[in-house]
């Protein structure tokens, strides 16, 4: 098993959400990968957690990577989480990505979960599912 492609997996993902007119034309340029101090947006996207498994054979070393990126609004309604969500969904579901270190196989969309978040707002959490081979 590698976790050596973890970190590139996720500067392409940000890379690719950062630069898709539909994801930034709902949440504007607000897509982190760490979270801002001081007042948040109304609005925003975040990348979190991920879980790995081994996916080594006797071609290649590699892992199965479940990440997770979050939608997250202050708004009392779902419809502008969800409207962001699908944009996200659009831009990662089978996106060709050139990673740093590795090869992706495949990224495909897995689940999601929309729950109301502590403060009243919502919040979507898209899991994807990746397969990356180091070469």
């Amino acid at each position: 098993m590698s976790y050596q492609a973890s970190a590139a997996l996720q500067a392409a993902i940000y890379a690719r959400l950062q630069g898709d007119a539909d994801v930034t034309g709902l949440v504007g340029a607000h897509i982190y990968d760490e979270m801002p101090t001081g007042t948040l947006p109304t609005l925003f996207v975040a990348l979190g957690g991920e879980e790995v498994r081994d996916a080594s054979d006797v071609t290649a070393n590699g892992a199965w990577h479940d990440l997770t990126v979050s939608v997250i609004s202050d708004a009392s309604g779902f419809q502008t989480a969800k409207r962001a969500a699908g944009a996200i969904n659009d831009s990662l579901h089978e996106a060709d990505l050139t990673l740093a270190v590795g090869q992706l196989v495949f990224l495909r969309f897995l689940k999601a979960r929309a729950k109301r978040g502590k403060s009243g707002g919502r919040q979507i959490d898209l899991t994807f599912r990746a397969r990356v081979d180091l070469i």
